[in-house]
């Protein structure tokens, strides 16, 4: 107890829960556009899609998550935030972003990969059949296959939330004060506590990662596609 009165550790996780959450959505989004890409009827698109997503995918996060500090604003400047570079708060919030960024970037690559094995599950005859119709590609991949493709892939999507849920915790390298910047504070201090440090850390993501596992298993089941 002295421990949870010691720390903030409920501010920590919730700084994870806010990098997971805007992750997740900017992966998502930025996961279908890939998926567009690697299914279209373009090889120039085709093609800058399979190499965004095989350098990324196979390229460290820890690496990805440094390179959006060193790289973005040490380097190229690059500010997130509309604060001041003379608030107190800038830097925290400037890199809170930039690991928001990098964490998209990332996590979108698997995203992509999960729903473009959804599109494969879509015969092939309801996209021709679209076409016919006379609709675009885009319109086709948008009304008629992406929302049969999302239905397939749910479990797969909860399982890379549930990873990125994780991921978050390589935002510290760069000072995001989230759940694992704070256990290394804690283990600094208090490393007498260090088994106690660790159940308290793990128990925070068991709870934050079972629920989503479970929800979106049981949404799965009730969406899927009957073929």
């Amino acid at each position: 107890m002295d421990l949870l009165s010691k720390y903030d550790v409920l501010g920590a996780f919730w700084v994870t829960v806010q990098l997971t959450f805007y992750s997740a959505v900017g992966a998502l989004i930025w996961g279908t556009i890939l998926a567009g890409m690697r299914v279209s009827p373009v090889p120039l698109m085709r093609g800058i899609g399979t190499v965004y997503v095989n350098v990324m995918r196979n390229t460290p996060l820890t690496l990805i998550i440094m390179g959006t500090s060193l790289g973005l604003y040490s380097t190229l400047g690059v500010v997130l935030t509309t604060k001041s570079d003379k608030d107190l708060t800038f830097l925290a919030t400037n890199n809170f972003w930039l690991a928001v960024l990098g964490f998209v970037a990332y996590t979108g690559t698997f995203v992509c990969e999960s729903l473009r094995a959804g599109i494969n599950t879509v015969p092939v005859g309801q996209a021709e059949a679209a076409r016919a119709l006379g609709l675009k590609f885009t319109q086709t991949l948008g009304i008629v296959v992406l929302p049969q493709s999302f239905r397939a892939v749910i479990a797969p999507l909860a399982s890379v939330l549930i990873a990125l849920t994780k991921n978050t915790t390589v935002a510290s390298a760069i000072g995001v004060a989230e759940a694992a910047a704070l256990m290394t504070s804690m283990i600094e201090f208090d490393s007498q506590y260090l088994f106690v440090i660790f159940g308290i850390i793990a128990l925070g993501f068991v709870i934050l990662t079972l629920p989503t596992g479970l929800l979106l298993g049981s949404v799965a089941k009730k969406v899927a596609v009957k073929r």
